[in-house]
C-alpha cells in the first residue's frame, strides 16, 4: 500500500540516533538543548521540546492559563487534540466555521464565537498553509485573549515571510512521522514571549522550577513545584533524530514543493476534482495535499483508490462529530463550511521520498476513476 504520507530517514539520521545511544544520555541531556535551539532557527521563536503534538496543545493551553469557566475558540477542521487539549483543562471549546477555500479559521467565524469568557483563540494550520494570523491576532488582542497556532502541519511554511513560530503568541508542532520532519514521537512549543515559555517549560518538566523559588535558605538540591505540571520531556535519543532531520528540511520542503506543483499540472481540468487553494501571502511547506472529490464521490473514489494499492486518507473528520463532544450537547450543522469540506475533501499521497513513478500512478488511477 502507497501511503499518503511517511517518514524520511537516511544514513545521517542512523548516525545521529546511534551516537546519541553511545552517549551517556538517554533522557534529558545535551541534545535536547541542542535541538531546541535548532529547531528555533526554523521556527522564527525559543522553543521547548515535549513528547509529541498532542502534549504540545495541552502544554501550551496550560501556558496560556485555561481552566474552568474559559471559552476556547477554534476550528472543527483538525485532529481532535486541538480541541481536546482545551477540553482537559475545564475549557468550554466554541468551534467557529472555516475559509472555503483553505479550510482556515474563519477570522469573521471567529470574531462572531468570541465572548468576554474567551481566554484563548487557536487556529490550525490546515495542510500547511498558514492560518490568516494578522486578522486572528487583532480579534485577539480586541479580547484580551492569547493567540495559540497549531502548526502541527506547517513547521518551515512562511506567511509574509513571518516563520510560523513568530506569528501566535504560542505555537505548536508535531514531529509524528508523516509530518514535515519527525523525531518518531515528539512535538514542540515555540513563543517569542518568555514568560508564555517559561510557563510551557515547567508544564513539560511536572512543574518544577529552580528559579523564583518561595524558599531560598536550603542547599544545590533544592528546587519547587508552584503549579502542578506533567513530564512531557522528549529524550534526547529522540531530539539527536530531530537535529538530524532539520538539517534536511530545505531538501524536504524542495521536494514536497516540486511534488505539489507536479499534482497541480497533472490534475489541472480533471472533471468532479477541485484542487488545493494557493494564497499569494504564504509559502508553506505542504504536509498534506487535499484535494476535493465533488458530485457525492468521495466515498466510492476513497474506496476504490484504497483498493488499487494507494492510501488516500481523509483529514478530518469535524471534531464536534466525535462521541465526546456530542455527549456534551455539540450538534451536526454547527459549522456548515467545514461539514461541506469535510464531505469532499481527500488527501492524496505526499511525503518526501514519494517518487515521480508512484505519482503518476496516483493520478492515473484517480483519472480513471474519476473519469468512469
Amino acid at each position: 500500500m502507497l501511503p499518503y504520507g511517511r517518514q524520511s530517514i537516511d544514513s545521517s539520521d542512523v548516525e545521529a540516533v546511534v551516537a546519541a545511544l553511545g552517549s551517556d544520555w538517554l533522557t534529558t541531556g545535551p541534545r535536547v538543548a541542542d535541538f531546541e535551539s535548532d529547531l528555533a532557527r526554523v521556527a522564527g521563536a525559543p522553543c521547548v521540546t515535549v513528547t509529541n503534538g498532542t502534549t504540545a496543545l495541552h502544554a501550551a493551553y496550560a501556558a496560556a492559563g485555561v481552566r474552568d469557566g474559559d471559552e476556547v475558540v477554534t476550528t472543527p477542521m483538525t485532529f481532535v487534540a486541538t480541541a481536546s487539549g482545551a477540553a482537559l483543562l475545564g475549557a468550554k471549546v466554541v468551534f467557529a466555521d472555516v475559509e472555503e477555500d483553505t479550510a482556515n479559521l474563519d477570522p469573521a467565524a471567529v470574531e462572531a464565537a468570541v465572548t468576554e469568557r474567551t481566554r484563548v483563540v487557536a487556529a490550525v494550520d490546515y495542510a500547511g498553509v498558514p492560518a490568516d494570523y494578522d486578522r486572528l491576532r487583532k480579534i485577539s488582542e480586541s479580547t484580551g485573549s492569547i493567540l495559540v497556532g497549531d502548526a502541527a502541519h506547517a513547521i518551515g511554511s512562511t506567511y509574509k515571510g513571518r516563520p510560523v513560530g513568530t506569528l501566535a503568541d504560542l505555537t505548536t508542532f508535531s514531529f509524528f512521522p508523516t509530518k514535515n520532519l519527525t523525531t518518531g514521537e515528539g512535538g514542540a512549543v515555540a513563543s517569542t514571549r518568555p514568560d508564555l515559555l517559561a510557563r510551557v517549560r515547567a508544564f513539560r518538566t511536572v512543574g518544577v522550577v529552580r528559579d523564583e523559588l518561595r524558599h531560598t535558605d536550603e542547599g544545590g538540591w533544592w528546587y519547587e513545584v508552584p503549579e502542578f505540571g506533567l513530564n512531557y520531556r522528549l529524550p534526547d535519543v529522540l531530539c539527536a533524530l530531530g537535529s538530524a532531520q532539520l538539517r534536511r528540511i530545505g531538501e524536504f520542503k524542495t521536494r514536497r514543493s516540486y511534488l505539489s506543483a507536479r499534482y497541480d499540472e497533472l490534475l489541472a481540468g480533471v472533471p468532479g476534482l477541485r484542487l488545493p487553494a494557493q494564497r499569494a501571502e504564504v509559502d508553506p511547506m505542504r504536509h498534506l495535499y487535499p484535494v476535493r472529490i465533488l458530485g457525492g464521490r468521495r466515498r466510492e473514489v476513497y474506496d476504490r483508490m484504497r483498493a488499487a494499492g494507494i492510501g488516500v486518507q481523509v483529514n478530518y473528520i469535524p471534531v464536534y462529530w466525535h462521541p465526546v463532544f456530542e455527549d456534551l450537547g455539540y450538534r451536526r450543522g454547527m459549522c456548515p463550511v467545514a461539514e461541506t469540506f469535510y464531505a469532499e475533501q481527500l488527501s492524496l499521497p505526499l511525503f518526501a521520498d514519494l517518487t515521480d513513478t508512484d505519482q503518476d500512478r496516483v493520478v492515473e488511477v484517480l483519472r480513471g476513476i474519476l473519469g468512469s
